[in-house]
């Protein structure tokens, strides 16, 4: 079509990336894109402006040093997960700093935090994740900032960063938020299941994981800019994308982003098979299950493709294969960089892969020879997501293109959406003995995964909107703002 294309990525030089945004048609990832206009916006700051920088690189006969040409026209796959799910995710433009006291006031906020204890001093609220400080528990921070010499610091400071240390102990779970390899703390995405290296908590969070795990104390860093993905893509003059789970968030597709939903008929009828949930009381009845219906599938041949929703529960899942001598694979962070090959291998006859959910996202798993006779890829759902769209993608594993597959979701009422976001009453009605012989019980559990998870996707909605009032207001805020003379 006489149209140019390259690709960005972050080992590229500054010449080749400034190269490949040069051409007609650049691909890069969602990231790399709103991190280099975060370092070409901070080159405008500090020259001034774009006319100042203009006239100052033609007194001096540099080369331009911006990446982009501007924010004109951005096609976005996996839209709904980039534009909704990560919609609140901020980007940190930051430098190191050299501040090694700060390690002694860290690990004082630490400990400070440590000697606390929930519902005498502070409260966990699981729903929301967050944490609230009662009156014993500021008292006790208070007699620690006189007690001990705080390096100088404010007591606000201090008492944020016990904040981050009680978030960090009471909130912050191992193998689910984040994993420890080769002595550091790495961050674990939740929309994709896969680590984040080039990512740290900010505000002295990453600190505080670290020495709950034990972990040097990595630099302190200071913010020169930050972005969220839900202003970001604002800023483009022409927006689109794709997705097969967009449907569900058309509303707010169209009232934050501007855009209308045009769904494309399916290239082949699907005829994947749903089958009815299987709901146990408890977390090891419901791996039991699992287990037992992996087997099943095996003595047919079909291969099978398990979704768990963290890298612990995949790990202790494979534990339990294992014992029941069932030949698997381990999909999670642990193994992201071998996720093409085993993906490409989900689907051979009698393969059995063990996954944290998003792995292998948007990829077709080809069928192996024979596999389209006995049935397809079966799939395995052993958790509720916080969006159904999410359940969706998983389950959209299977039946792909025309081809046959089937899925099931195996749950219990140990869930963490059940436990975090469910109703009180209903959760404590079915866990007892009083509807175990009622008819229809397992519809009654369903609607309650439902609601939890209808009122999950409702406080999350709320908060991205929530979010973008804050950012337009200080936006306006700024719009007054001038230079210093």
């Amino acid at each position: 079509m006489g149209l140019r294309a390259s690709f960005v990525t972050q080992e590229m030089s500054f010449a080749r990336r400034k190269a490949g945004y040069s051409c007609d048609v650049t691909y890069c990832t969602n990231k790399q894109v709103a991190f280099d206009y975060l370092r070409d916006r901070l080159i405008l700051t500090q020259a001034g402006g774009e006319l100042r920088r203009r006239l100052q690189a033609s007194t001096r006969g540099n080369q331009d040093e911006l990446l982009l040409r501007g924010l004109c026209f951005a096609i976005v796959d996996e839209a709904d997960s980039v534009l909704i799910d990560e919609a609140g995710t901020p980007l940190i433009l930051t430098r190191r700093v050299d501040r090694p006291q700060e390690h002694t006031f860290f690990s004082q906020a630490f400990g400070c935090a440590q000697a606390l204890k929930a519902q005498r001093d502070f409260i966990v609220e699981s729903q929301t994740r967050q944490l609230h400080l009662m009156g014993e528990g500021q008292e006790r921070i208070a007699s620690v900032l006189k007690g001990e010499t705080i390096l100088g610091r404010a007591e606000s400071r201090f008492e944020e960063l016990v904040r981050q240390a009680l978030f960090a102990l009471h909130l912050l779970q191992r193998d689910r938020d984040y994993l420890v390899a080769e002595g550091k703390v790495q961050i674990i995405d939740g929309n994709t299941g896969r680590t984040m290296a080039d990512r740290s908590w900010e505000r002295g969070l990453q600190q505080m994981v670290e020495l709950k795990e034990g972990c040097p104390l990595t630099e302190s860093r200071e913010q020169l800019d930050r972005l969220t993905y839900q202003s970001y893509f604002r800023r483009y003059l022409h927006l689109g994308g794709m997705s097969g789970t967009v449907a569900e968030v058309e509303g707010e597709l169209r009232t934050t982003y501007g855009l209308r939903v045009r769904p494309v008929a399916l290239h082949r009828p699907c005829i994947r098979q749903v089958l009815p949930a299987k709901i146990y009381k408890h977390a090891q009845e419901k791996w039991q299950g699992v287990v037992r219906e992996v087997q099943q599938m095996q003595q047919q041949g079909r291969p099978v493709l398990i979704g768990t929703g963290s890298v612990a529960e995949s790990e202790q899942l494979s534990q339990m294969l294992q014992a029941a001598g069932v030949v698997h694979q381990v999909l999670n962070a642990r193994q992201d960089r071998a996720e093409a090959a085993i993906v490409a291998s989900a689907g051979e006859q009698g393969q059995v892969t063990v996954a944290t959910n998003m792995a292998g996202r948007g990829t077709d798993i080809p069928l192996g020879p024979g596999v389209v006779e006995l049935g397809g890829l079966h799939v395995i759902a052993t958790c509720v997501n916080d969006a159904a769209r999410v359940d969706r993608q998983l389950i959209g594993r299977c039946g792909r293109q025309g081809d046959p597959g089937s899925c099931r979701s195996i749950l219990s009422l140990d869930d963490q959406l059940l436990r975090e976001h469910g109703s009180i009453l209903w959760y404590r009605l079915l866990r007892s003995s009083l509807l175990t012989s009622v008819p229809g019980r397992h519809r009654f559990m369903a609607r309650l995964f439902r609601s939890a998870q209808s009122g999950c996707e409702r406080r999350h909605k709320k908060a991205r909107r929530a979010l973008l009032q804050s950012e337009e207001a200080m936006n306006r805020l700024l719009a007054f703002s001038g230079e210093a003379l």
